[in-house]
């Protein structure tokens, strides 16, 4: 059965259905779920407010837009990043809308009948509640995806028993009764101080860097462009470094989890690019794609840097690397790990833009101890994203040349004085 507006515009109704049915399973919206009604029987029980309506509607409300409210926050947080180049910055506009909405789940509660007034007040009103419920919400979000990097748990299952710890913390917190109270405040402070601390160290570091050392230089660079060559040259002049290791993404872990959950496959080759896409099965509240869909094979990626640089005349100050195992295994942290154990005592510093990758990277370089970050803002519109949609002029002629021949899907490639064999996308040096 088909309904027709007045633009005479047919909703496809098992389309519709399918849709609200992937929403429905994807594990974002059982993660709302859950933490919803977690929260509600928390607060019910703690404040004696099984039948009160606040409650209960904010319960439902929470349960039907949490992941919405994540996305939300997720953006704010890459346009701070983007905005200003600094974490704090970042963890700010990740703050703000999640402060905003905590905020108003308060009022509601605590207007509606809700709350403890007494417990509420011993924790310095709600407008105080709110503040340490976001900071705590930070904290456990930061830590639980800290784990699932390092290999501990799943990052959706790490992040729902989290967050259902601190609403249960929250909310007998919030009634006052005494170790959940000071337990309350104190993992909010410590959770804000954690977080805020970490990032403020890093944006510190990143303006009175020593000079010297070696620069680590790790991204998709899907393909690599000028502005990847002018980044190296600026950060070895500005902080005067022996060399720069670059070190291309192989398979993100994002990727790596969806493509062995069947959440995403490789659906064609395209003028020598992989095209993802999504599946059935995939989360609709997860973009599995922040850059695009179209990604050039690890191995081309590590060719096309490799001829960029001997272009640029840089091969005596770059070295470009590619740790296979230790990457599948550790990401890059595990190049990180491997870079200190082959320069043992060498400083390091880790370049990087402002965009989605590159403040991920960011993230990754301040977990890995006392790295300097070396944060260039991205203005000069020069994107692998454009370059893949068609734009000319931003890479340098070798690389130009070489994704015209695998556009024209050549057996051969031959670029810089060295022939490669195309085997759908991958390019293999031939001896």
């Amino acid at each position: 059965m088909t309904a027709v507006d007045s633009e005479r515009k047919s909703l496809n109704f098992p389309l519709v259905a399918r849709k609200l049915g992937q929403y429905l399973r994807s594990p974002s919206t059982r993660l709302a779920a859950v933490v919803a009604f977690v929260s509600y029987l928390s607060y019910a029980y703690a404040h004696i407010s099984w039948t009160n309506p606040a409650l209960i509607s904010v319960s439902v409300f929470t349960g039907v837009f949490l992941p919405s409210y994540a996305k939300l926050s997720n953006k704010a947080e890459l346009w701070a990043n983007n905005r200003f180049g600094f974490v704090t910055a970042g963890r700010l506009g990740r703050f703000a809308p999640q402060y905003a909405f905590n905020l108003a789940v308060f009022w509601i509660m605590y207007w509606g009948g809700a709350l403890n007034r007494e417990g509420i007040a011993s924790v310095g009103g709600f407008a105080s509640a709110a503040l340490l419920t976001s900071l705590a919400s930070q904290g456990v979000q930061y830590l639980s995806l800290f784990l699932f990097q390092r290999g501990i748990g799943d990052a959706n299952r790490n992040v729902l028993i989290g967050l259902s710890a601190t609403m249960v913390l929250v909310a007998f917190g919030t009634a006052g009764l005494p170790i959940a109270r000071e337990a309350f405040l104190a993992v909010g402070l410590g959770f804000g101080a954690l977080v805020f601390g970490i990032g403020l160290l890093s944006d510190v570091r990143s303006k009175v860097a020593p000079k010297g050392g070696i620069g680590l230089f790790f991204g998709t660079f899907n393909p690599f462009h000028n502005s990847h060559v002018a980044i190296i040259r600026r950060a070895i002049e500005e902080r005067g470094l022996d060399k720069v290791i670059v070190h291309p993404t192989l398979i993100p872990r994002l990727h790596a989890d969806a493509f062995r959950k069947g959440q995403i496959r490789v659906a064609r080759l395209e003028n020598g690019f992989q095209i993802y896409e999504a599946t059935e099965k995939a989360d609709l509240n997860v973009d599995y794609f922040p850059t695009g869909k179209q990604f050039l094979p690890p191995e081309t990626r590590r060719v096309l840097i490799e001829l960029a640089i001997a272009e640029a005349g840089l091969a005596d100050k770059v070295e470009v690397v590619f740790y296979r195992e230790i990457y599948d295994t550790k990401g890059f942290r595990g190049v990180i790990g491997e870079v200190k154990r082959r320069y043992p005592g060498a400083r390091l510093h880790g370049l990087h833009g402002t965009d989605n990758g590159g403040m991920s990277v960011r993230a990754t370089l301040d977990e890995c101890g006392w790295i300097y970050p070396w944060c260039i803002l991205r203005r000069d519109k020069v994107s692998a994203t454009a370059i893949r949609r068609g734009a000319k002029g931003m890479t340098s002629t070798v690389v130009t040349d070489v994704l015209a021949q695998l556009t024209a899907n050549l057996p051969v490639v031959t670029a810089g004085g060295r022939r490669f064999r195309n085997e759908n996308g991958v390019l293999t040096e031939r001896e």
